[in-house]
């Protein structure tokens, strides 16, 4: 467990801006984890409404909490 969580997150907000964007190294993840999920069966979906239903309760429920609960 991380006690020092401030230290943590002062650090990775520092990263991040050190850090440059590669737009095509983005592009080259977005790629492959395409294809690994074709190579999965993942993608294209059969039936691509399955689970619709679900999602909409999920997202009524959710829909329905008090902004300040």
């Amino acid at each position: 467990m991380i006690t020092k969580h401030k230290k943590v997150q002062k650090f990775e907000k520092e990263l991040v801006k050190k850090t440059k964007l590669d737009v095509m190294q983005n592009f080259q993840i977005a790629e492959a984890l395409y294809r690994e999920a074709v190579a999965l069966g993942v993608i294209p979906m059969k039936d691509p409404l399955e689970g619709l239903e679900v999602d909409i309760k999920i997202a009524r429920v959710v829909n329905s909490v008090s902004k300040s609960a």
